[in-house]
């Protein structure tokens, strides 16, 4: 964890998250919490890390999401040298769809 990010605030903005329930609920916060540009580009790098799992090229990706491939870059290199957060939620998400949660 990065020790930087590692704050009273953060931690504060975190709990605030885990108490949305619905797909619903976290439009309604991001919405207010998050300009439109912020949540696109989080959402284009989830969807790039998604597509970078599957295997898809870079090429593939920058046309499918409209990121740059510095974008594809950074969150490629999230995904071999980071924290392995995105592989959690994957991991998550498929355990739920499998009915493993």
């Amino acid at each position: 964890m990065n020790k930087k990010i590692k704050t009273d605030a953060v931690d504060h903005l975190f709990q605030a998250i885990l108490t949305l329930k619905t797909p619903e609920d976290c439009y309604t916060f991001f919405e207010d919490v998050c300009t439109v540009n912020e949540l696109l580009s989080l959402s284009q790098r989830y969807e790039v890390a998604k597509m970078l799992r599957e295997g898809k090229t870079y090429l593939e990706i920058a046309e499918k999401t409209g990121a740059s491939t510095a974008t594809i870059s950074r969150v490629n290199r999230s995904l071999n040298y980071g924290n392995d957060g995105y592989d959690m939620v994957f991991q998550r998400l498929e355990e739920e769809k499998n009915g493993e949660l």
